[in-house]
């Protein structure tokens, strides 16, 4: 059975490239009917899992693809420095790269991610190039772009190690309608960042409802961080999420 998940990553993917196709100023026959048959897919799939918490609620979503993103990066990034250059590492770099542009339905990329996406995308061409001309790539980032290096992954990233490109490669849907009469809607609506609203916490800390909206979703992504069976990332924003709603400013 397909993983919530993974149904997060299809759905939400097939939302952006629905609303890319929709802002094309002209359109064939044939992309049309495409994108009739991918809205139609989209209101299926949320009609008939209305009750999967990875489809309907906008937080976890988006926790699932930044994790997913995350995972696939520190996998290409962790084969690259190990000079282990295959078609396996520059996909996993290019998908991740991908994940980080449908990111964008979410609003503004964090710093980590803007600098993770520019990164893949760099090194999923240069490897790609490399390996076609029958040269050696060069592991690792160039030595002019150390100072914005990416995320690393740790030793203790156990998922980094196997190819998570091909770990849900065998799933199979149950009640997800086929792919290929109004466009759906964007699933939840999250804690609205205009709301002038003031809380107060306990050690008397002010927070706006932006923040109360950060904290919900590094709670969600320490949540879905689990998920991989990566418990120091769940630590992590477990600790952020706390630190925020107790002092009322985020941790670097």
């Amino acid at each position: 059975m397909i993983s919530g998940t993974t149904l997060s990553v299809i759905g939400v993917g097939r939302l952006y490239a629905l609303q890319t196709g929709l802002k094309l100023s002209t359109k064939t026959a044939e992309e049309t009917s495409f994108l009739l048959k991918l809205m139609d897919w989209l209101e299926a799939t949320k009609k008939a899992l209305h009750d999967n918490e990875a489809i309907t609620n906008e937080v976890t979503a988006q926790a699932h693809l930044e994790n997913w993103a995350l995972k696939l990066f520190l996998y290409a990034d962790k084969n690259d420095r190990a000079a282990n250059f295959t078609k396996n590492v520059v996909q996993s770099f290019y998908t991740a790269q991908v994940l980080y542009d449908v990111l964008t339905l979410f609003g503004e990329l964090s710093v980590e991610a803007s600098q993770n996406r520019k990164y893949a995308q760099w090194k999923a061409a240069y490897i790609h190039n490399c390996l076609a001309n029958g040269e050696t790539p060069v592991p690792g980032p160039m030595k002019e772009d150390d100072e914005e290096e990416p995320v690393e992954a740790s030793n203790d990233d156990q998922d980094a190690e196997s190819n998570p490109a091909s770990e849900n490669a065998n799933d199979t849907p149950q009640n997800i309608p086929p792919m290929p009469m109004s466009a759906p809607a964007t699933v939840i609506q999250s804690v609205d960042s205009q709301d002038s609203t003031v809380y107060k916490t306990e050690s008397g800390a002010d927070l706006s409802a932006e923040q109360i909206g950060k904290a919900q979703k590094l709670i969600k992504w320490a949540g879905s961080a689990l998920d991989y069976d990566d418990i120091p990332t769940s630590i992590m924003n477990l600790q952020k999420a706390l630190h925020l709603l107790t002092t009322g400013q985020e941790l670097a």
